[in-house]
C-alpha cells in the first residue's frame, strides 16, 4: 500500500515556474512514479514518469524541455519542476506510483488527491 499527497500547486502567470511535490509512504521509494494532469472537460493525460531509482525518465511532448521530474528516495518524495508555464498547462496535477515505468494511467495503482495548477495569461 502506498499513500501519496501532492503539494505545491497554485496560481502563476504565463512564463512562471512552480515545483510540485509528492510525499509518499515508505514503500513509495520502491516504485516508479508518474505525474498526470486533467483539465476541465478533458481526459487525464500523462506528463512525466521516473524509474524507482531516478535512472530514466519519460516526458510528454507538450512538456519536454520545460518540465523536469525527479525524486529523493531518502525523503520518499517526488517532484515536478515546471518552468515556462503556459495557460494550457492549467489542470489538476496528480502523482501516481506503479509497478511499471509507463505512460499509461491505468498501469498505476496508487494515486494522490491532486493539486490545482492555474496559469494566467
Amino acid at each position: 500500500q502506498v499513500q501519496l499527497l501532492e503539494f505545491g500547486g497554485g496560481l502563476v502567470q504565463t512564463g512562471g515556474s512552480l515545483r510540485l511535490s509528492c510525499a509518499g509512504s515508505r514503500a513509495f521509494s520502491s516504485y516508479p512514479m508518474g505525474w498526470f494532469r486533467q483539465a476541465p472537460g478533458k481526459e487525464r493525460e500523462f506528463v512525466a514518469a521516473i524509474t524507482w531509482n531516478g535512472g530514466a525518465t519519460l516526458y510528454a511532448d507538450s512538456v519536454r524541455g520545460r518540465f523536469a521530474i525527479s525524486r529523493d528516495n531518502s525523503k520518499n518524495t517526488g517532484y515536478l519542476q515546471m518552468n515556462s508555464l503556459k495557460p494550457e498547462d492549467t489542470a489538476v496535477y496528480y502523482c501516481a506510483a506503479a509497478g511499471q515505468f509507463t505512460r499509461t494511467a491505468n498501469q498505476y495503482g496508487y494515486w494522490g488527491q491532486g493539486t490545482q495548477v492555474t496559469v494566467s495569461s
